[in-house]
């Protein structure tokens, strides 16, 4: 089997300072990719001081290991700081390859507790970063009709107490990957994402006990989720506009599906009560691609 290299590829990754992220930045250095890493050196919640530290401990450990990297420090959410990045990538390294969205915040409250700054704190790191940092890189990777963008969901997609700010955002990356990857084909760009879950601050930020924090800490390793974005990241990923859910070992899709209903044209909303379970039924989904893929469809009856 031949191993995946990124020799003669340059990878930026963001909040690659610390958990994912740097174990992220360590592979594809080990790899042979010259590595952009980014970290702004916050707090999980994304406020207090910043610190250089994280970013230039993990290029210290590449470099000692005999890689390229270079640390950047800048602030995905706003336009300086993700142009900061890929700038990066252009001047040290002369190009940009791949690019992983890694950066997120996350805040557990309940929804009594939540504010429009924090929801507004989740979105711009998690939704604005990602637009960003594909807005800087994408007319890069159109040039050379070559590039790789991984961006970053979460399982808290499918809705979770405490995560009305997390959650809507990593949604939003879940919609902006899919349209995005429709227009990346013709460019010879993918673009996929990844619903990691690993033992890092994010899951030791939620009410775990130490008994099952423990039992976390073994099975659901950073080394198990890298394979993920290093498999999106290369040459050879030939799928676009994907989410996969990698943990503890264990890869599977995340999908969209719409199923068969009931279609009446005299539609009524008893009608709706009253056949509930047609509109529910999971026998019939199918998973569609696009909005257009399922609009064509239609048309078509089937």
């Amino acid at each position: 089997m031949t191993e995946l290299s990124f020799a003669n590829r340059v990878v930026a990754v963001t909040g690659a300072g610390r958990g994912l992220g740097r174990e992220y930045a360590l592979a594809f250095a080990a790899r042979g990719a010259a590595v952009v890493v980014n970290d702004l050196g916050a707090t999980l919640v994304g406020d207090g001081p910043s610190s250089h530290e994280p970013a230039d401990e993990v290029v210290a450990q590449i470099r000692k290991s005999g890689g390229r990297a270079v640390a950047n420090y800048g602030s995905v959410g706003t336009p300086e700081g993700a142009q900061g990045v890929i700038d990066a990538a252009l001047k040290e390294f002369g190009q940009i390859d791949t690019l992983v969205n890694n950066a997120g915040v996350l805040n557990m409250k309940p929804f009594a507790e939540v504010t429009l700054e924090g929801l507004q704190r989740h979105l711009g790191v998690h939704v604005l970063g990602s637009f960003l940092l594909c807005k800087a890189a994408w007319p890069h990777m159109v040039a050379r009709k070559y590039g790789r963008i991984v961006n970053t969901v979460s399982g808290g997609i499918f809705g979770l107490p405490s995560l009305t700010e997390y959650g809507p955002a990593k949604g939003g990356v879940f919609a902006f990957t899919r349209s995005l990857a429709l227009e990346a084909l013709e460019h010879g760009i993918r673009v996929n994402a990844i619903a990691p879950q690993a033992s890092t601050r994010m899951l030791h930020a939620s009410a775990l006990s130490p008994e099952l924090r423990a039992q976390l800490d073994k099975m659901m390793t950073t080394a198990l989720v890298a394979p993920g974005p290093l498999y999106l990241g290369h040459e050879s990923c030939s799928i676009n506009g994907e989410t996969l859910a990698v943990s503890g070992g264990k890869v599977c899709r995340i999908a969209l599906t719409y199923n068969e209903g009931f279609t009446d044209p005299n539609l009524t909303p008893e009608m709706i009560r009253d056949r509930i379970d047609e509109v529910l039924d999971e026998s019939t989904a199918r998973v569609w691609t696009s909005a257009t893929s399922r609009y064509e469809a239609r048309a078509r009856g089937s």
